[in-house]
């Protein structure tokens, strides 16, 4: 793996939709990825647009570094 990639297939940076993060990064169901969200235990998304809504993944790569450390 890279220095510029914390998860194989994960940028260092750019977004990520939902479906591209469950299940192949985050190995979680879509309801426990939003109450983890709610209760501040992963990364806030941003909407992109009207119907868009996305993670950075500088914030995911972040957060997968400190669960490791």
């Amino acid at each position: 793996m890279s220095a510029n990639v914390i998860h194989e297939g994960l940028p260092k940076t750019g977004f990520i939709r939902q479906r591209q993060l469950i299940p192949k990064i985050i190995p979680v169901s879509a309801p426990t990825l939003w109450r983890w969200v709610k209760s501040g235990h992963f990364p806030a998304p941003v909407k992109l647009g009207a119907n868009t809504t996305a993670w950075k993944t500088e914030d995911i790569n972040r957060w997968m570094a400190g669960r490791v450390s």
